[in-house]
């Protein structure tokens, strides 16, 4: 945790030693459920529920996120260019930070989460670039297995949302133009959450943003800093569609402080409202300095490790929105 937002590790960040070894590690085996970090046949993170929300929290099982975290795999001294599937030390890490805190914002649907070998953060720095690349691939290919053996096996024709953040997305638009897109399976998309990455604006064919909070069948992207701020990204990483989680719209619009419904910060338990407004500008999400209790000691500009708990509780009830649109369309 820094400054009481979600340490969720990201594609944005220092630059790491790189990982020496090139052994990979086998596959992961899908129908076995320890290779699942979130799983409905079992208890995990994914499933706590703030105790402000407690009360009236039920689960609509009829519809099911598919949710990939972020990379969390950043060890100065890591030998391998890909996470082991079974280090315990870092699937406990995923899990008590993006399971608990990312993928939660999602559970009133069905969450499955796969534990996949990540690529180490380093990829997205490293100059050898088909290194990089070799290792994001591999990662990929466990997100594609996972989600095929999730439909063959878990899905039994029910709508879905696709949700990631960081790495998970490097790797879910790539799932959805393969799996989705363009597919007879699109008509089950309620909506993807693909979030912490650019999406570039041609990326999709057909797919396309949300441009309402009510809209289905289309995606949400957004990456987040502090108003008048612009990172030194290289040009091809500065073209991205943005959709404000606070009104729903790719325009410029403000949505002001008063519509953010509340962040989950370093208390779990405790729901913070109006932490900050938005506003969508050119190709990042601008926001006002987050206040929260404490807030005066985080100065960073880049708020990519917040990108989902600072606006839980708008996801959540924007999922349950678009939930309800597309079973009224059907």
């Amino acid at each position: 945790m820094i400054g009481g937002l979600l340490l969720s590790a990201c594609s944005s960040g220092p630059r790491l030693s790189v990982p020496v070894n090139n052994d990979i590690e086998p596959a992961p085996d899908y129908s076995q459920i320890a290779y699942w970090a979130a799983h409905p046949g079992k208890q995990d993170p994914s499933d706590l529920v703030p105790a402000a929300l407690q009360k009236n929290y039920v689960k609509d099982s009829s519809v099911d996120v598919f949710f990939i975290y972020p990379t969390i795999y950043t060890h100065k001294k890591a030998k391998r260019w890909n996470a082991a599937i079974d280090d315990a030390e870092l699937n406990n890490k995923i899990d008590g930070s993006s399971i608990k805190y990312q993928a939660s914002a999602f559970n009133e649907c069905n969450v499955f989460t796969p534990r996949y070998r990540q690529a180490h953060i380093q990829s997205y720095y490293d100059k050898d670039t088909s290194q990089a690349l070799k290792a994001f691939d591999i990662a990929y290919q466990d997100v594609k297995a996972a989600f095929e053996y999730y439909l063959a096996n878990e899905n039994k024709g029910k709508p879905f949302v696709i949700a990631s953040h960081s790495q998970g997305t490097t790797h879910s638009k790539r799932l959805i133009r393969e799996l989705v897109e363009g597919k007879p399976l699109q008509k089950q998309l309620v909506a993807a959450y693909i979030i912490g990455i650019q999406v570039e604006p041609d990326y999709f064919t057909s797919l396309q943003p949300c441009r309402d909070s009510t809209a289905t069948g289309c995606y949400v992207a957004w990456r987040t800093f502090r108003r008048d701020y612009e990172p030194d990204y290289k040009p091809s990483s500065r073209r991205s569609v943005v959709v404000n989680p606070l009104n729903w719209k790719t325009d410029t619009s403000y949505a002001s402080v008063g519509m953010h419904k509340g962040a989950i910060l370093r208390n779990f338990d405790k729901l913070v409202p109006a932490v900050s407004d938005a506003q969508v500008y050119k190709d990042l999400l601008w926001i006002s300095r987050p206040k929260f209790p404490g807030s005066w000691l985080y100065t960073s500009r880049n708020y990519h490790i917040g990108d989902i708990n600072l606006f839980y509780m708008n996801i959540r009830e924007n999922l349950s929105v678009r939930i309800k649109s597309y079973k009224n369309q059907r």
